[in-house]
């Protein structure tokens, strides 16, 4: 078996965007322990519900590969709240050290078992190799000799880490000098202003020496000072000579005396230059931004002004989004501007707020009320709504399931999506909700109050459907049926009702047929079901579970259509034979078409046989399904329509049950039946 590389690169690093929940897992895992999960270097906390920006839940995927693992081909992970724009999100695995399976010492044992060992161990090998890939380490072309282990924690304290010329580790120059460097900000903005001379001096370095060389001869001639006075009257040529020489004696007596001065203040300040030299990278980015520096203090007075604002500056940079809309809506606003009296009378016409107003109403005016999520308009008659948010009577929408949302809003999101990209809009109080068909109670089973959302109670699953219909709400008015047209300009007697007259051309009054037969029969009607397969190893050996249940005996009723998901390295198959193509059987094909490598569709034949689902490439991981004629679940009405229409005699042979309504039959017998006649 060759272990694929990058399923054990495990490490996955990713810059979110904003609000990404979900992150691809590409490394193979056999747990959800072996996966942790950080973001911006904090470990966050599993759950598989998932709730706060702490916390994260996980997906595995199964592989053919590999023995099948349930997480054998990695997963994603999904947050419980959307990341921020650029945060740092990084999975790693982690697996415990520890050996999961021992093997006899002679005989038979389970290959799989021995494999997942095998796969676990390598798995921890690449784990440790992660991490000491990115741990400091020598080169492997350095010498063996280098010493780079930490000296005792007694010897290494307060001390800054470096390399001596052999390139081992030291610890002997103290932390301390940092501190130091801070106190000493007065005396290094001191040598930053004599930079010039400190340098002059560095670059006289050798008349210095010179000169305190001399340093004998020198008090010397401070003792004899009245006499070299007297020399002064005398004109010899050697005084001459020195007087011609005078301006060089005048200057190194003066950089004698300057210099020295420079050289004491130098010297007793050696301490804090030894700490200026421990921190001149600090030191040359201060250097670095000198221009800047200078401007900010040129400006300390609106610096100032800024700082006594800041609560107002703060209020204004939280609104940022709303104030750019404001400005990039100008010629709007301007427009409004010019027409303020109009706007004013929208004012007055239209209001939101909880319920409807009781004052200051006129014919026509507006109010979305927001307890009922309704737009209403009020009439002469009071308040009514103005409109249905759905189109005509009936406005449908399907969902599709991929994930286990529990909320359901727009065309799609997160583990679901319309089947034709419709945005989810109904009014409050007019939807049926339907989960794989069956009809969810509303405020039980699921939450649709808001008009553009649905909450169930429980988490949707991968594969379900969910069908929504929702009904427009309108309001007739008040008129008389003499104002229609096609009907008696006055009313009738009592008793009588509207029917068409003889030239089938209007509507008059006439006495109604108060007799009816109901024909009752009981019918089958399929359905669509959904089955979700997953596969999980048991004993050492993998089995297939139905929606949670190992093995599960199925209950397929003939007419119904059912649809199975499973993971594509296990390919769902059925069989007359028990475990399929493994016991020698063959696989059955009747009404069972594959959609895809994850789906596969069957509708139960009539007098199908008992059947038995397998998989394809591995066995023993299947069961039984059995295939019984259902039981009437649907429920048929014919009647005579009061009158208008027959019912044959084969009609009423194949009723379940008949009742017959009022008065106006005439019974006989025929054949040994009894006849009712309207």
């Amino acid at each position: 078996m060759t272990i694929v590389s990058n399923k054990n690169t495990p490490r996955n690093t990713y810059t979110a965007s904003a609000n990404q929940t979900s992150f691809a897992i590409s490394f193979e895992f056999y747990q959800i322990a072996d996966v942790k999960v950080y973001k911006n270097g904090t470990l966050l906390t599993y759950n598989a519900t998932p709730s706060g920006a702490s916390q994260y839940s996980i997906t595995g995927t199964a592989s053919a590969s590999d023995n099948a693992y349930e997480f054998g081909s990695g997963g994603s992970i999904t947050l419980g709240a959307g990341a921020s724009a650029n945060d740092i999100i990084v999975i790693i695995r982690d697996i415990s050290v520890e050996r999961t399976t021992d093997f006899p010492n002679s005989g038979a044992f389970d290959i799989t078992s021995l494999n997942t060992q095998l796969d676990t161990l390598t798995s921890i090998v690449a784990d440790v190799k992660t991490q000491t890939d990115r741990s400091v380490k020598l080169l492997d072309t350095d010498t063996v000799s280098a010493t780079v282990t930490l000296p005792a924690k007694a010897t290494r304290q307060s001390k800054l880490m470096g390399f001596d010329a052999n390139g081992n580790i030291e610890t002997t120059i103290s932390s301390a000098g940092l501190t130091t460097i801070a106190g000493l900000s007065t005396e290094i903005q001191a040598l930053g202003a004599i930079s010039s001379n400190i340098t002059s001096v560095a670059g006289n370095a050798s008349n210095i020496n010179t000169v305190a060389g001399l340093n004998s001869q020198i008090t010397s001639l401070g003792a004899i000072s009245s006499d070299i006075s007297t020399l002064a009257g005398f004109n010899s040529s050697d005084i001459s000579t020195v007087a011609g020489d005078i301006a060089k004696v005048v200057t190194a007596a003066n950089d004698l005396n300057e210099s020295t001065s420079e050289i004491e203040v130098v010297a007793g300040a050696i301490t804090n230059i030894d700490a200026v030299g421990n921190a001149i990278t600090n030191i040359n980015t201060v250097a670095g931004i000198d221009t800047e520096i200078t401007n900010v203090s040129g400006i300390s007075a609106a610096i100032s002004a800024v700082n006594s604002n800041s609560t107002n500056i703060n209020a204004v940079n939280s609104n940022k989004t709303n104030i750019d809309s404001v400005a990039g809506a100008v010629p709007n606003i301007n427009t409004v501007a010019t027409n303020i009296t109009g706007v004013n009378s929208f004012g007055e016409r239209y209001r939101v707020q909880a319920g409807v107003p009781s004052s200051s109403l006129n014919i026509g005016d507006l109010n979305f009320d927001t307890t009922a999520n309704e737009l209403k308009v009020y009439k002469s008659s009071g308040w009514a709504a103005a409109g249905s948010t759905v189109n005509g009577t009936s406005q449908r929408y399907v969902y599709n399931i991929t994930g286990t949302p529990t909320t359901l809003t727009g065309a799609s999101g997160t583990g679901y999506a319309e089947a034709s990209s419709q945005v989810l809009a109904y009014d409050a109080g007019f939807v049926d909700v339907y989960l794989n068909g069956v009809k969810q109670i509303l405020g039980t089973d699921v939450t649709a109050t808001s008009g553009t959302s649905l909450v169930f109670a429980s988490a949707l699953a991968n594969g379900d459907v969910v069908d929504v219909v929702g009904f427009g709400t309108f309001q007739l008015a008040n008129i008389s049926i003499k104002d229609l047209t096609d009907t008696p300009s006055s009313f009738g007697t009592a008793g009588q009702a509207l029917v068409m007259n003889n030239s089938a051309n209007g509507l008059v009054f006439s006495n109604a047929s108060s007799a009816e037969v109901y024909g009752f029969k009981k019918s089958f009607t399929a359905s669509t079901l959904n089955r979700t397969v997953t596969v999980a190893s048991v004993g050492g050996s993998n089995k297939y579970f139905i929606d949670g249940v190992q093995q599960d005996t199925l209950e397929l009723l003939e007419g119904n259509t059912y649809i199975f998901a499973y993971p594509s390295g296990h390919p769902f198959k059925f069989s007359t034979t028990s475990d399929g193509t493994h016991g020698s059987g063959s696989e059955y094909t009747t009404g069972v078409t594959h959609n895809s490598s994850t789906q596969v569709t069957i509708i139960v034949a009539t007098n199908a046989p008992t059947l038995y689902y397998y998989c394809a490439s591995h066995s023993g991981m299947g069961g039984q399904a059995n295939t019984p004629v259902p039981s009437n679940n649907t429920l048929q009405v014919q009647t005579t329509n009061t009158g208008a229409d027959n019912i044959s005699e084969s009609d009423y042979s194949g009723f379940d049950d008949v009742l017959f309504a009022a008065s106006g039959f005439s019974w006989s017998i025929s054949s040994g039946k009894l006849i009712a006649t309207i």
